[in-house]
């Protein structure tokens, strides 16, 4: 265990990283660390706790600053709660996860134990390990930073991922809840990843339709840059070639709020200028700094499924002969052989994708919870299907849902702090619903 403080302006900062159970079935494997910072108001000390808990997988929380407010969300929190900005396992500064960082509980009894990494491990043995870096994993590390802090209760935000770690969060450990909030992050629970990957399909063919009604020049240049893509000619600022597949996944910024603009006004640059490379590298959504983002991410759509590529095996053979049909986050298994980034990841996300995950959502759980809990539903959201958060939302007599199309995915960073304000006023029992 380490720990340490700071003050910023306006903010107290506790830093706390505790070593934790890579495997809680097995504890003799060892110990990652976890990785927490505390961020309270310079008036703010008694208030109870929340604990923010990001989207990905495999992205850190964000770091904090009131000068300016970042998050945007962080003055109206820090008004109610001290909030815990938790690094999952794997990302930040927590132990990294990466193909050349230590792995400790890493099974291989190929290589040395002192020199055991994802890299030199087997494929199989790789993808085992990933399997500890899951939602329920993080719940209970967040639990054990609690213990830390001598609290018994804490209040989750839960963002995207985050929401859905929220939710197993509510299923098996509701005692530990005073409250629950959940941005975008109401996930399926009796849905298997095809149907949902299957229904954000048609929600990003309406996307990219409205998207060309609103810019009518851009779907003739988003069919030429597919055709320079098939010819090699578009490139990353290494040199990269980013393939016809890899460039659909730009509609993924048309589930944010400002995302259709900046989408626009990529388009419009040279594709042979440096600012169009650099700019599309910076819009693709998955890549070699959140290598966790990429090989999870399907992983987080199961429920005691296999995922087998489920985003690529369920996309509609219309939206597959023409290119202006984006996508979202629709990973394509060829992703890991054209990024030499993930390139290395490769047979491991292929044994990811083979592998049977544990049910982490109990409907019958549930519905038993009356933790207060207020999720916003994203009318006609990009990445999790708005009638899907539906159906698990009448799961829980105590929660509240709110359906807006005002913001898209993002709108708890884009709305400033109209949305968490009515989140927190709904769970305190200061706003009705």
């Amino acid at each position: 265990m380490h720990e340490e403080t700071l003050d910023l302006p306006g903010l107290h900062v506790r830093e706390v990283t505790l070593d934790v159970p890579l495997d809680r079935t097995d504890p003799a494997r060892g110990t990652i660390g976890v990785f927490a910072r505390i961020v309270t108001a310079h008036d703010g000390g008694d208030r109870p706790y929340a604990v923010y808990l990001q989207g990905g997988p495999g992205v850190e929380a964000p770091r904090p600053s009131l000068e300016p407010a970042s998050p945007s969300w962080l003055p109206r929190v820090l008004a109610d709660y001290r909030l815990i900005l938790l690094d999952q396992r794997g990302t930040g500064r927590s132990t990294p996860l990466g193909l050349d960082t230590p792995a400790p509980g890493l099974r291989d009894d190929s290589v040395p134990e002192a020199g055991r990494t994802l890299r030199t491990a087997s494929p199989a043995a790789a993808a085992e390990y990933l399997t500890h870096f899951r939602a329920d994993a993080i719940v209970l590390d967040a639990l054990d930073v609690l213990g830390h802090l001598g609290t018994d209760t804490v209040t989750p935000i839960g963002q995207s991922f985050g929401g859905f770690t929220t939710v197993h969060w509510l299923s098996a450990h509701p005692e530990s809840l005073a409250g629950a909030i959940m941005t975008g992050g109401l996930p399926a629970v009796d849905r298997s990843p095809q149907q949902i990957y299957a229904a954000t399909w048609e929600i990003l063919r309406r996307k990219s339709l409205a998207f060309y009604d609103r810019f009518p020049g851009d779907r003739n240049r988003m069919e030429e840059l597919a055709d320079l893509a098939g010819a090699g000619e578009i490139l990353l600022p290494t040199g990269q070639p980013v393939s016809p597949a890899r460039l659909r996944t730009l509609g993924h910024r048309l589930g944010a709020t400002g995302g259709a603009e900046q989408l626009h006004w990529l388009l419009h640059l040279d594709h042979r200028g440096p600012a169009f490379r650099h700019d599309l590298a910076a819009m693709l959504p998955f890549g070699g700094r959140n290598p966790l983002y990429a090989v999870l991410h399907e992983s987080s759509m199961a429920n005691g499924h296999t995922t087998d590529w489920a985003a690529e095996t369920t996309m509609p053979d219309d939206v597959s002969a023409d290119p202006t049909l984006l996508g979202g986050e629709h990973l394509h298994a060829g992703l890991f052989d054209e990024d030499a980034e993930l390139a290395p990841w490769r047979e491991i996300a292929h044994r990811v994708a083979e592998h049977p995950w544990p049910v982490l959502y109990d409907p019958e759980a549930l519905r038993r919870v009356r933790v207060p809990a207020a999720a916003i539903v994203y009318f006609d959201d990009a990445y999790v299907p708005t009638a899907h958060s539906l159906e698990t939302a009448a799961l829980m007599p105590a929660l509240t849902p709110w359906v807006t199309n005002e913001w898209e995915h993002n709108g708890i960073r884009a709305s400033g702090t109209e949305v968490i304000d009515r989140l927190i006023g709904l769970v305190r029992g200061r706003r009705l619903p």
